[in-house]
């Protein structure tokens, strides 16, 4: 997520800070065989996770023992740390998918379950805390931008999960290498079937989006001539091409059951 409103004037000053940033240290945890890392992970979604992607983090909180588990499974796996557990690009994908959604997860409650990540507290949340995946600290602005992102699947901003309420629908299991594909496609249709998302108005011939959409542009142009036909690519309904398009303010408030207004 950017950090600021015009992201890169901010960015040498930010990863300059995040030199003697507080690195967040995994918990001590007895390590388990690394085929179990997505069973903590699945138990956190399922049990602590609705159908609306909310999170009841009052309840995680008082019993993180899972989600510690796959945090800690986090600081000492990768990619990079461990390429032969990961052969291929999909199972790669996943695992960062995964990664990010559990980090931010553990975030919110590392931070005392703010009610915002806006203001300062995105900065903080962001750019200066910093976690290890796979033995190398970084931030989830970093992780994002320059692990994530240089992958070159956009679908992937249809499953991050920063856990607010402007993100995609967290799902209440995890993705997976070998459905990674279908798993993509399906989080990209619902979270354009979803109206705050995706916004019509024929009498003006405007379409609003999400500004994931302003956020990421660049992202989908690669896959798509432009905004409106990569939509398209998902949406249930057909856009004109000669629409308009506004983008709708994404909202920082955290995703935290019984605490959304609706």
């Amino acid at each position: 997520m950017p950090l600021f409103a015009n992201d890169h004037p901010m960015r040498a000053v930010i990863f300059a800070t995040l030199l003697c940033a507080a690195i967040v240290v995994p918990p001590a945890i007895a390590q388990e065989r690394e085929a179990d890392a997505l069973a903590h992970w699945a138990k956190v979604l399922e049990v602590f996770v609705n159908d609306r992607g909310e999170v009841d983090f009052q309840g995680l909180a008082k019993n993180p023992a899972d989600l510690k588990a796959y945090v800690d499974f986090i600081a000492r796996v990768s990619p990079e740390s461990k390429p032969a557990l990961f052969p291929t690009r999909e199972s790669r994908i996943a695992y960062h998918v995964n990664a990010y959604n559990a980090l931010s997860m553990w975030n919110v409650i590392d931070s005392d379950i703010p009610k915002s990540l806006s203001g300062f507290t995105k900065v903080w949340f962001f750019g200066f805390k910093r976690f290890s995946i796979g033995g190398k600290a970084m931030s989830l602005y970093a992780y994002e931008n320059e692990v994530i992102r240089p992958l070159g699947d956009e679908r992937v901003h249809f499953a991050l999960n920063c856990m607010s309420v402007g993100c995609p629908r967290l799902p209440r299991a995890p993705f997976t290498a070998n459905a990674l594909n279908v798993e993509l496609d399906r989080e990209a249709r619902h979270f354009l079937g979803e109206s705050r998302n995706l916004k019509r108005a024929p009498e003006t011939k405007t379409v609003r989006l999400s500004e994931i959409f302003d956020f990421y542009k660049e992202d989908f142009l690669q896959r798509s001539p432009s905004l409106i036909a990569y939509v398209n690519r998902y949406a249930s309904e057909k856009i004109p091409e000669d629409y308009q398009i506004e983008f709708i303010e994404f909202d920082w408030t955290v995703k935290d059951q019984g605490k959304i207004d609706r």
